[in-house]
């Protein structure tokens, strides 16, 4: 069964395929691919989950399944409670408006953010499609609700802002009669793949140009520069794709020998948006933090979700956290953008993360010492080193005890007059 594909896409204005190699549909010959180098450089996305499941507003983004395919009582009593009898789901699409949807302001939101790329849901396991799909008719955004081209809007503002634009498309649909019946039959026939699937993506691919894709029964080509992800069907996770995502909030205790990315939502419950979510719900600003270093500490990207409302709107609490990374990154995002594993990832206590560039070793460290001087033992320094903070001018005091490791003076400064609240970087030149 195939599933949740995620293509990040560079998208040229003109397609130049003459010098492209040439790949086979197999995944020998697609993993021998080379990873873009971009998306190792860029560390950090936002992820975004809109859809029809953004009118209920409740539970989650499998509001549709856990009402009608699992029927959950909480999810009945909802709907009883609150609409008419005998409503169904469809019925959610007109409500749908993004009436208040300004992929401008989003796209400025996104960049203030300090991503480097954005993914858009284009179709969830609810089958409506963000843009007139042909084989999704009176199921899209624009025959139904927004009567938009919501995928072409935000990618014309995104691209823009040069921002790169990755697009999420689900490769099932819970409800549709073809799937159902090819889930009846084990998978063994591929009706709603060849009929629904397959011409939905084709179309998705050449509409907002990712690449130049033709069928699969013949070699097909794969832009230098586009991007996908591992999850293509059984028995592809953690094993095939330029990148993996494994898992939803796949985290690894180690450094992979692959590229990896964890996709997470700042709603820990929910994709979608929800009107039940609370703030303990709610990721703080010093988790993400956390979650961000760690996982480019390890040599993954860090991908973040927001939801937002049927109207088109981002709540704020979702906005103050993408600004916060954004701050964080106005000062931080030396030892983030285009670093690479140092040969240590962290301290045995993981209380500090390291990074490295060329020639300088970043140590991130979350909670400030009480005593304010920062203890750590990997770095082993040379007559060249020379420590400082990033965000605070000069250089700091520190010594080097071969019982204790290195000993670095942190700057005497009220909290208020510190770069920023959470997570500071120590950078060390001239270390091995």
């Amino acid at each position: 069964m195939l599933l949740l594909p995620l293509l990040l896409l560079e998208v040229a204005k003109s397609s130049r395929w003459g010098s492209a190699r040439r790949y086979t549909p197999d995944w020998q010959s697609l993993d021998s691919r080379p990873l873009p180098v971009w998306f190792d450089e860029a560390k950090f996305g936002v992820f975004v989950h809109w859809g029809v499941y953004s009118v209920p507003a409740w539970g989650s983004e499998w509001f549709w399944w856990h009402w009608q395919g699992e029927g959950l009582p909480q999810y009945r009593r909802f709907m009883n409670e609150n609409y008419p009898p005998g409503f169904s789901y469809p019925e959610f699409g007109p409500q749908f408006t993004a009436r208040f949807f300004q992929p401008e302001k989003w796209a400025d939101l996104f960049m203030a953010s300090g991503a480097k790329y954005v993914v858009f849901t284009t179709k969830h396991h609810e089958g409506f499609t963000n843009w007139p799909s042909p084989v999704s008719w009176n199921w899209n955004s624009k025959d139904v609700g927004p009567h938009r081209d919501l995928v072409g809007e935000l990618g014309a503002a995104v691209r823009s802002r040069n921002l790169r634009y990755g697009l999420y498309h689900s490769l099932l649909e819970w409800f549709h009669p073809l799937y159902q019946l090819d889930k009846k039959n084990g998978f063994k026939t591929q009706n709603f793949v060849n009929v629904k699937t397959a011409p939905e993506l084709y179309h998705l691919v050449n509409r907002y140009e990712p690449g130049g894709v033709t069928p699969m029964t013949q070699p097909f080509l794969l832009q230098a520069k586009v991007v996908v992800n591992d999850r293509w069907g059984r028995n592809t996770s953690c094993h095939h794709g330029g990148f993996y995502n494994c898992q939803d909030k796949f985290r690894p205790q180690s450094l992979l020998d692959h590229k990896w990315e964890m996709c997470t939502s700042i709603d820990k419950n929910s994709w979608g948006y929800r009107r039940d979510m609370i703030m303990a719900d709610i990721l703080s600003e010093s988790e993400i933090i956390w979650e961000l270093v760690q996982t480019v500490s390890l040599g993954g990207n860090y991908l973040l979700n927001i939801a937002p409302t049927k109207d088109g709107l981002i709540d704020p609490i979702f906005q103050e956290r993408l600004l916060s990374v954004g701050r964080w990154m106005n000062v931080n995002g030396e030892a983030i953008y285009s670093s690479k594993p140092w040969r240590v990832q962290f301290e045995k206590n993981a209380s500090v993360w390291y990074t490295s560039q060329e020639l300088a070793v970043y140590a991130i460290f979350l909670r400030w010492p009480e005593n304010g001087i920062l203890n750590i033992v990997s770095p082993v320094t040379t007559p060249n080193t020379k420590i400082s903070m990033l965000g605070i001018q000069g250089d700091l005091k520190w010594v080097e005890r071969q019982d204790e490791g290195l000993l670095i003076s942190l700057p005497l400064l009220l909290p208020s007059a510190l770069p920023m609240a959470s997570a500071w970087t120590i950078k060390l030149v001239g270390v091995e």
